[in-house]
């Protein structure tokens, strides 16, 4: 009995442990078929929303900027050359390469001496023939008055003459009184012919003397004036350059002594593509006297100066292209001939544009505008200019709407942003309760704000350095948090 009452009882010791066993092991087969089933579960994910810099698109007035490059040149150079050939005996202090100069100043003075002994020589032949003329005038005042004699002288033979008739007539005279007055009336007339035909010698005579005098003053005004060559003077106030002589030097007939620039005619010439040249015009044509700023940087400061376009060259040029333009410049006293300078056109104002960074427009020429929930819709607009890193467009849907300024591969049509004014300002978390937080989530976190937020460089590094603290503000983890369960 007692045997078979222990039997017994292990048989159902036995039995109540394999129980046991089977419904643990069914409980870890339920547990392990959830686990699995929460793991394969897709969790509740919400729409990704991306940080979106935008900006306010306001249609005006705006009057376009043409920028180009140009060379700054003087309207006045003037060579200096000698007109008469010696030696230069002076020449001025300020004859020298950068030298000023005002209008009139004697700049050098070439060895006069044959001018003046040529002068000299035209002067005396000029009293010969103003001396030969008043000799002309004497003889042909006695001419005249011998001829007036003449006449007289015959007028008197011919009455005789008619006397000795009248009294041959009435018989009293004879006939050989009558030949003899008749004789001496001819001769008279002779005398008259011959005192005329001296009148006439003495006449021309004096045209002679007076042709002599025209040639002597014509060879005294040229003698003058090569007197006055060998003396150069400044036309016009002015720098000297080029300077190639010394006093001393013989020079000859028109070589180069040097050049006189005018600083204050300064204007510059600059090329433009013929679209542009296009936009510089009015309806008629003609180039508009459109006003221009020039800039000179020069070791990063800028010499900045205004002006006018006042003309275009009458071609393109050989190997050229577009239209040369030139500008005239006010008061410029930093620039001089030679500068290579920035030049900016004002062209007429358009209207009906909007100012936006180039990196908003598209690569087909539109632009993204916040659209209803805060998504990204394309508008397309027309480019009208380009301004550096700006453009200027032009379209009826731009109207004081919110448009993306920098446009990125993940950012298109449809898209859903959040606008850069609405995001947080991480500028003004607060520091006040502070907590800790492990290291895995340290590393998280700062990951994100390398890699995932878009903010400044400045506001990043601020960032990582407040997350590498012991403590961090409660309220800096918990934006970040945010921002990465999208």
């Amino acid at each position: 009995m007692r045997f078979l009452r222990q039997s017994l009882s292990g048989l159902f010791m036995l039995a109540l442990s394999l129980g046991l066993i089977a419904y643990a092991g069914n409980g870890m087969r339920i547990a392990i078929q959830e686990r699995i089933a929460e793991d394969q579960k897709a969790p509740d994910r919400r729409e990704r929303e991306f940080v979106a810099s935008m900006t306010l698109a306001e249609p005006g007035t705006i009057a376009p900027i043409l920028t180009a490059y140009g060379e700054v040149q003087s309207r006045r150079m003037l060579e200096i050359r000698a007109k008469s050939s010696g030696t230069l005996m002076e020449l001025s202090e300020n004859f020298e390469n950068g030298g000023s100069v005002a209008t009139g100043d004697l700049l050098a003075l070439v060895d006069p001496s044959d001018a003046e002994f040529a002068l000299s020589r035209a002067e005396s032949e000029l009293i010969d023939a103003q001396a030969e003329k008043r000799e002309a005038q004497r003889a042909l005042a006695l001419a005249r008055d011998e001829r007036a004699a003449s006449v007289v002288q015959a007028d008197l033979r011919e009455k005789a003459f008619q006397r000795q008739v009248d009294l041959e007539g009435r018989g009293v005279g004879t006939a050989a009184t009558v030949e003899s007055a008749e004789l001496a009336a001819s001769q008279a007339r002779q005398s008259v012919i011959i005192a005329r035909k001296a009148e006439a010698s003495a006449e021309a005579r004096l045209d002679q003397a007076n042709t002599r005098i025209t040639r002597a003053e014509i060879a005294f005004d040229e003698a003058t004036r090569d007197l006055d060559d060998t003396r150069i003077y400044a036309k016009f106030p002015g720098t000297l350059s080029d300077v190639s002589v010394v006093e001393g030097r013989l020079v000859a007939v028109n070589e180069q002594l040097g050049m006189i620039v005018d600083g204050s005619a300064l204007e510059v010439s600059f090329r433009v593509s013929t679209a542009q040249y296009s936009r510089m015009t009015d309806e008629d044509g003609r180039l508009m006297n459109a006003p221009v700023t020039v800039t000179l940087s020069s070791f990063g400061e800028d010499f900045q100066y205004t002006g006018h376009v006042s003309r275009a060259s009458a071609s393109v040029g050989e190997n050229q292209i577009g239209r040369l333009v030139f500008a005239k410049l006010d008061a410029a006293p930093a620039l001089k001939p030679g500068d290579f300078v920035t030049v900016e056109i004002e062209e007429p104002p358009l209207t009906q544009v909007v100012r936006l960074p180039a990196s908003a427009l598209g690569s087909a020429g539109d632009v993204l505008i916040l659209g209803e929930d805060n998504r990204l819709q394309p508008v397309p607009v027309t480019l009208m200019r380009r301004q550096g890193n700006d453009i200027l467009v032009r379209a009826a849907a731009l109207d004081n709407v919110q448009v993306l300024t920098d446009r990125t591969p993940l950012l298109g049509a449809g898209v859903k942003v959040v606008p850069f004014e609405d995001t947080p300002d991480f500028d003004d978390a607060p520091e006040t309760d502070l907590l800790e937080i492990t290291e895995d989530q340290r590393e998280r976190l700062m990951a994100f704000v390398r890699s995932g937020l878009d903010v400044s460089e400045e506001i990043k590094a601020r960032l990582l350095g407040q997350l590498q603290e012991a403590q961090v503000p409660a309220e800096l983890v918990e934006r970040l948090e945010r921002r990465i369960d999208g």
